[in-house]
């Protein structure tokens, strides 16, 4: 019987992805709407393939799939999210995901990954080259130069959390925060916190 796990926490969402899975024979389908609960339902339950956003509360999917590879679990991952794949599936992809479908394709293209991962291929978009400026080629690889823990801090700077909330939620101290976001600024060539929020907009990062 396969079982699937489906971390989202927009109910239209997981059910559109049930109406995906279901007719693929997927007959046990859990739900998690947090990290947390994804976490729990892993070391709980053996399930074939994890269908995972990425913008979750108490965390983000990069920490799911972090776990998933540390732990050495045997499901196989599927992302399927709202972010830009520009920015975010090679991580994924680094991180051991096998697929990525961005939510503004048709239900289709979740069909064709779910078909792909589950006879052992990945499902990629091809990227382009480039971007097409000067400007979003060097934002670009700015960020491509952050860690995942890094770019997970500046989301949640971006979304207007404090220090001391996103500490809370990543287990760190409100003053190892404060270090990376000065990092931040730094490393993205931002002259102040408030323009890392600009930053983050402007190349589709929230």
């Amino acid at each position: 019987m396969k079982k699937a796990l489906l971390v989202d926490d927009h109910p239209v969402v997981s059910a559109a992805v049930r109406i995906v899975l279901e007719p693929e024979g997927f007959k046990l389908i859990y739900e998690a709407f947090s990290v947390g609960e994804a976490l729990s339902i892993l070391r709980e339950h053996a399930v074939d393939l994890v269908i995972l956003d990425l913008v979750m509360p108490g965390g983000d999917g990069l920490d799911v799939l972090e776990r998933i590879k540390a732990n050495d679990l045997s499901c196989r991952v599927l992302v399927f999210s709202s972010l830009d794949p520009l920015f975010f599936q090679d991580r994924c992809m680094r991180a051991g995901a096998m697929a990525y479908v961005a939510k503004t394709n048709d239900l289709s293209q979740l069909q064709k990954a779910v078909h792909a991962v589950m006879a052992g291929y990945t499902y990629f978009a091809h990227l382009p080259s480039g971007p097409q400026d000067s400007l979003q080629s060097s934002e670009k690889q700015m960020i491509d130069k952050l860690s995942n823990r890094e770019l997970s801090i500046l989301q949640h700077l971006a979304r207007g959390m404090s220090n001391k909330v996103i500490g809370e939620l990543m287990h760190l101290s409100h003053k190892t925060i404060s270090t990376y976001k000065t990092r931040l600024i730094e490393k993205l060539g931002v002259n102040a916190a408030v323009h890392l929020r600009d930053f983050a907009k402007r190349n589709r990062l929230i």
